[in-house]
């Protein structure tokens, strides 16, 4: 694959004014096939980290786990050796691209539980405009299961008070406290979806919904009885980021295994956990 005659300098444009763009193809089969049997063997081995989001009456569920491409061959192998950090390193416009975390959502047939609109950024253990998150099914999605997005509002400046969802999950270590000093509740954006130019597309294998950490989404579910949803999400980090310890908390923290690793707020995320897998030179 030629990436960087893939992004183009309209979909740059475009994803710097939208915070984000639906690449079709970008992926080939073969890595898509690589990647569902590595979920397979995630959800039959899932990491310390692994957990079940969300579970309904009827036992449907949501299966979440993160970081897990430090334990998991094949997606090791794909962050690693797939055209999509030079993807997001090009699409950002940055000089360089360190992989940050993997995160994989699984959604029995028929779930209905939908995630609130929130950002990513705020929750974790970073600070940076340079941000760059895929949403990448491995199997198809309808529009109205799919991630939605609200155009352009990665720049807006106002600070949001997040969803605390450790009082979704029941688990401790998904709790973030955000204050009410400095934040202000999300805006009524389910009840007025035509002001706010949401973004969402049907999707199959291959695509990639790409976007930047500060963008407000949420969706992906509402799914028919006889669909399910597997999503591998990779998150990336250019030019303008740095370690960064939050008091509100972080999810998912790695405050603790980067003080590990030596490093420390201000620093460029790097090491092992963080390596540095494209640049422009």
């Amino acid at each position: 694959m030629n990436v960087a005659k893939l992004i183009n300098n309209q979909l740059i444009s475009d994803y710097a004014r939208d915070g984000v763009v639906c690449l079709r193809k970008a992926i080939s089969q073969d890595w898509i096939e690589k990647l569902r049997l590595g979920m397979e063997e995630n959800i039959l081995n899932p990491t310390e980290r692994a957990r079940i989001w969300n579970r309904d009456s009827e036992g449907r569920t949501c299966f979440y786990d993160n970081q897990a491409w430090l334990e998991n061959a094949a997606y090791r192998d794909f962050i690693e050796h797939s055209p999509m950090a030079e993807i997001t390193g090009r699409l950002m416009n940055v000089s360089k691209v360190n992989i940050f975390y993997d995160a994989v959502f699984v959604r029995t047939p028929g779930a209905k539980f939908r995630t609130p609109w929130h950002q990513d950024e705020p929750y974790w253990s970073v600070e940076g405009f340079d941000t760059c998150s895929v949403w990448m099914p491995l199997v198809s999605v309808e529009k109205k299961s799919a991630l939605e997005f609200v155009r352009g509002s990665h720049r807006w400046e106002q600070k949001f008070r997040q969803v605390n969802f450790g009082e979704m999950t029941g688990n401790e270590k998904d709790k973030v406290h955000f204050s009410d000093v400095d934040t202000v509740p999300f805006p009524d954006i389910e009840n007025n979806r035509e002001q706010y130019g949401i973004l969402s597309w049907d999707m199959e294998p291959g695509d990639c919904a790409i976007f930047n950490a500060r963008m407000i989404h949420g969706g992906s579910g509402n799914l028919a009885d006889n669909r399910d949803l597997k999503v591998f999400n990779t998150q990336w980090l250019g030019d303008t980021v740095r370690i960064k310890f939050r008091k509100e908390g972080m999810d998912p923290d790695h405050s603790a295994i980067m003080t590990k690793y030596g490093l420390k707020p201000g620093d460029r995320p790097g090491t092992e956990l963080y390596p540095e897998l494209w640049s422009r030179s």
